[in-house]
Formats: structure tokens, sequence, C-alpha cells
């Protein structure tokens, strides 16, 4: 895993559809809720262009970024929670998301939320890969 500008890249041992549908699933097992998928490859084929798989998965509970935006609404810019699923040039596929600690800092937040939510990510990152 590697941490660039409060980034987290986990390798994954799956292809990125499977990286997909195992992130879901382990969302799903936790009540979480997937507010959207954005397929940004598709988005490209769409007007000539190409581009590897690339999808954001947008995903979160309010019992936990409510507590962050009580602190500093201007977190909901950063929330719900994403996490990007990418395959790069030479077929590998990731996944990152932003390190709630990173974004906590940006925003000036303390919350015992933030531990959940690291704690939280990490382990969806693990599942999915």
């Amino acid at each position: 895993m590697s941490l660039i500008d409060g980034l987290h890249t986990v390798a994954s041992t799956r292809g990125p559809a499977e990286t997909l549908d195992a992130l879901e699933h382990a969302l799903h097992a936790r009540g979480i809720t997937l507010f959207a998928k954005i397929d940004h490859a598709a988005g490209a084929a769409a007007v000539g262009l190409p581009l590897g798989a690339t999808t954001v998965v947008i995903f979160g509970d309010p019992r936990g970024g409510t507590r962050l935006m009580e602190v500093a609404q201007t977190i909901g810019i950063d929330l719900p929670l994403k996490a990007l699923v990418w395959q790069d040039g030479d077929g590998k596929t990731w996944l990152s998301y932003n390190d709630p600690a990173w974004l906590a800092k940006r925003h000036g937040v303390s919350a015992p939320a933030v531990a959940a939510m690291t704690t939280l990510l990490a382990d969806l990152a693990r599942e999915a890969t």
C-alpha cells in the first residue's frame, strides 16, 4: 500500500470488475449506502477516447459523515466517501481512496468518526483487493 498526498493506493489480486464486485459486496454486508458508480472508461469511450478501467464508487453512512460535518461543514465537499478502482497500462488493478486523517486535517476536524472511517476504509480495501 502507498500513501501519496493523502491518497491510499492498494494493489488488487483481482481484475477491475471483480474488485468492484467485492467492494460492493463489502459495502452491502455493512449496510453502507452505495450512492453512485461513475465509469470514466465508458465516458471516455462514448466520446471516442481510450481509457483503461477507471470507476469511482461513491458511498457512505450518515452516522459517520454527519459527525464530521457537525464540526466543519466544509468536509461535506469530500463526503460521501469515494473509492477509485482502476487498471494501469500493465494490466494491474488498484484501489485508491482518500485518507480520512488527511481529510480531517484539511478541514481542521478532530473527531472519533475519523478513526472509525480510517478502519472502515482499510477493511473495505483489504476485502475488495
